[in-house]
């Protein structure tokens, strides 16, 4: 499972290949991701926005941005972890994703990045 620590911030991974996903075409393959972040700081964050880079095989790069995470900009505090699933559809057999989430310090109110480990996106008969 890939995991980063960045900014006093845990982030771990799960990705799941789901073969029997329908999608519009050019997609192909589907993979949901679970994702934890744990704030290991000792002050409160928002989550804000989040930055991704999709690297699809030999495709073009994707990039996505903007408000909060599955329409949530959740508050986590100290100590505190916020779990959620998304997922992301790829052309060819094998992708990665990484990027970053920008918080807001709610004792200071200024803003940081916390980076997330990349992640392979590749689907279950290539593994074999």
């Amino acid at each position: 499972m890939p995991q980063s620590n960045d900014n006093g911030f845990q982030i771990d991974v799960k990705v799941t290949h789901l073969p029997d996903y329908e999608m519009q075409a050019p997609y192909q393959h589907f993979f949901s991701y679970q994702i934890t972040i744990k704030n290991n700081t000792n002050q409160s964050a928002q989550l804000i926005s989040r930055y991704w880079k999709i690297n699809d095989g030999s495709y073009a790069p994707e990039y996505v941005n903007g408000l909060g995470v599955v329409g949530l900009q959740p508050v986590i505090e100290p100590g505190q972890s916020f779990t959620y699933t998304s997922g992301c559809p790829i052309i060819s057999n094998f992708g990665q994703m990484g990027g970053y989430y920008t918080f807001l310090n709610l004792m200071d109110q200024n803003t940081f990045q916390v980076n997330t480990p990349t992640f392979e996106l590749i689907t279950n008969y290539s593994l074999n």
